[in-house]
């Protein structure tokens, strides 16, 4: 493989990475689901539906927000009964947080929403380039840059 592939999946990714790209994108999935489940409060919500319950730190290095951060917006979550504290089980002194049926319905709908945007965005691709685009994109996702401890430099 050459640079330039290596700078053309960057350029890529560096897109859809942006903060401006991610902030929009949560915008319009989250519309219509109340105040509290907005651009802000979505990455806590969806971190928790991939992670189970967990503690606000575990959770901020997941999502990449600090403790502090993740907290007020678990307040604000919690709040508004789409997620609930509890004791953790392993640590008497510490609380997870862990996402209600109506955190887990509102993460269902944006992510109903997001795969039907995916849909959408792929139908004048032929069928079978849409699925290897999404096997090579699990693969690289598992096995690329961004793997936790993956050191290959190849």
């Amino acid at each position: 493989m050459t640079n330039g592939t290596g700078n053309e999946i960057a350029d890529a990714l560096g897109l859809l990475l942006r903060r401006s790209t991610r902030d929009h994108l949560y915008a319009q999935l989250t519309e219509g689901l109340g105040e509290t489940v907005d651009a802000s409060t979505y990455p806590v919500l969806s971190g928790l539906a991939r992670t189970g319950s967990c503690s606000a730190a575990d959770l901020g290095r997941e999502i990449g927000l600090d403790r502090t951060t993740v907290t007020r917006r678990a307040d604000r979550l919690q709040q508004a009964g789409l997620l609930r504290r509890e004791p953790d089980p392993a640590d008497g002194r510490a609380t997870l947080l862990a996402l209600t049926d109506e955190g887990r319905d509102a993460v269902r709908t944006t992510r109903e929403r997001l795969a039907s945007r995916i849909e959408d965005s792929l139908h004048s691709w032929p069928r079978e380039d849409a699925r290897t685009f999404a096997r090579w994109l699990r693969r690289f996702a598992d096995e690329g840059p961004f793997t936790p401890g993956n050191t290959r430099n190849d």
